[in-house]
């Protein structure tokens, strides 16, 4: 079963946390955990990319010479993919990039990002991230506190205005609850951190 330290928002040790084998102590299925990230970039995108054809670009009707006699390439429209201007062949259209994946392999990736972050003592458990006001200083200093001054993912246990526009504009810091966490962005963290309430609640959604 891991432990860790749980420290409060000065950075200073309070004391120590079991977390569940089942959610933070898993083996780490790295092919699961592909499959999860590739899933989620690929959801993200937009698929409203899209070329014109040489039957969408106006103009060319004319076959712009003769066919023999003038020594130049037989040439039949001017918007032929060959031509400046012309359309484009084979170019992207728009379509749907959406990948699927089941709800149980869903978990396993989940647990498997939770897991490698305790394992690589990435994650730091906070007693109670709370502020009385709008002030990003005070998220920043909390930061540099418990040694996450770089990208990091703050999980709360629930919605708190005055902590998420506080950290809102702190470079490369991200805010989820425990229904909006995701692979992609546990492992595109360097610090993942969990405020001791949340920890309960992922244990419980996660949990087997």
């Amino acid at each position: 079963m891991p432990v860790l330290k749980t420290v409060n928002m000065a950075g200073n040790e309070t004391g120590e946390i079991n977390l569940s084998d089942e959610v933070f102590g898993t083996k780490v299925n790295r092919a699961v955990l592909h499959a999860a990230v590739k899933t989620y970039l690929a959801n993200q995108r937009q698929g409203t990319q899209s070329t014109l054809t040489r039957s969408e670009v106006s103009g060319g009707g004319r076959k712009p010479w003769r066919q023999k006699g003038t020594g130049r390439a037989r040439q039949g429209s001017i918007r032929s993919p060959q031509w400046k201007h012309g359309g484009i062949a084979l170019g992207p259209k728009p379509r749907d990039h959406r990948l699927s994946m089941n709800k149980k392999v869903r978990r396993i990736a989940m647990r498997s990002a939770m897991s490698d972050k305790v394992a690589g003592g990435n994650m730091i458990v906070i007693d109670a991230i709370i502020t009385e006001d709008y002030k990003t200083k005070i998220m920043v200093n909390m930061l540099k506190a418990v040694g996450a001054d770089r990208k990091a993912l703050i999980v709360l246990p629930e919605k708190d205005d005055k902590v998420i526009k506080s950290i809102a504009n702190i470079q490369g810091v991200k805010t989820a609850y425990v229904n909006t966490l995701n692979t992609y962005d546990i492992l595109n963290c360097d610090k993942f951190i969990v405020a001791k309430d949340a920890v309960v609640k992922i244990e419980e959604v996660y949990a087997r």
